[in-house]
């Protein structure tokens, strides 16, 4: 996107609010404690000052939220399509903090067609998976690229994205999505994670990942991979693939049609990456071994490890 042509985003409201809260024990005792809730507000997308779709969400990042979303979701094309983001302002010209009004570079036909491209995507989604994935695959370019990594380097995401998940450590109530470069870090036997986004929403933080690569021109991301916490779904493969994202991994299982979705786009799925181990659903052969050897030389065994 051209510097300089949006405002800054308006100043956040926290990310988790404290509230009180009794504990209550084995022992029949009760105790009042402080705790630390995440924070859960409706962010209002505009677009060209007309009200367009309102998702909830984690404060923070709303700028990187809406692009994030508005591109993994085929609205735009590229950051280039984004005008300007514009502060709206509040009955007392303060800016509103839970509202993000776009400017879009897109002719208003062309955004027509999008709009109605998409609605065939998201309904059918859920209700037929073959029709899903076909309507996707009119849209996404499949992703292509033979980059491999080692396995034991995926299992090294584990402990880093746990370690920079800040506000889930304090409320134990958000979902992380994380960017994983899949060039190694020579200092070190893991990948070097270039960011990292929490929110109430998977599929937010998944929007606001994407849309801090976009914004900063880092879109198609042919040489990373995206980690995210909980199960994987159809939403969150499709936006990786849109992104140019080669491997996707979740610490929880994955969908069928999330399985269906990476096959048919040429993803690699990863579920249940924990410590010791992981499953890999679609192009196995991106992970080698040790010895340097795919994923494909192993035993056939299935299951969670």
């Amino acid at each position: 996107m051209r510097a300089g042509r949006h405002t800054p985003e308006p100043m956040a409201a926290p990310t988790s609010v404290a509230h009180q809260a009794f504990r209550w024990r084995a022992d029949g005792s009760l105790i009042a404690s402080r705790e630390l809730l995440a924070a859960e507000e409706p962010l209002e997308i505009r677009l060209g000052g007309r009200r367009f779709t309102l998702t909830m969400r984690t404060p923070g990042h709303d700028h990187e939220l809406t692009a994030g979303f508005l591109f993994s979701e085929g609205f735009i094309a590229s950051a280039g399509e984004i005008g300007e983001f514009r502060a709206m302002l509040g009955p007392k010209g303060a800016p509103e903090p839970n509202v993000v009004d776009v400017v879009l570079d897109v002719p208003a036909a062309g955004l027509r067609e999008r709009l109605r491209r998409n609605f065939v995507i998201s309904s059918s989604c859920g209700v037929c998976g073959k029709t899903s994935i076909e309507a996707l695959q009119r849209r996404v370019v499949p992703v292509t690229t033979e980059i491999s990594v080692d396995g034991s380097r995926l299992l090294a995401m584990v402990p880093r994205m746990r370690a920079a998940q800040v506000v889930f450590e304090a409320t134990g109530g958000l979902h992380a999505a994380a960017l994983f470069s899949l060039t190694p870090d020579p200092a070190s036997d893991g990948l070097p994670m270039l960011a990292l986004r929490e929110d109430v929403g998977r599929h937010n933080a998944v929007d606001k990942l994407i849309g801090w690569a976009l914004l900063n021109q880092m879109v198609p991301l042919e040489s990373c991979a995206l980690m995210v916490s909980g199960r994987l779904s159809f939403e969150l493969v499709q936006k990786a693939a849109a992104a140019g994202i080669p491997i996707v991994a979740a610490v929880s299982a994955p969908s069928a049609l999330a399985v269906q979705t990476g096959q048919a786009l040429g993803l690699t799925v990863v579920g249940f990456l924990r410590e010791r181990g992981f499953n890999i659903y679609t192009r196995p052969e991106r992970v080698r071994n040790g010895g340097g050897r795919d994923a494909r030389a192993g035993d056939g065994q299935s299951g969670r490890i």
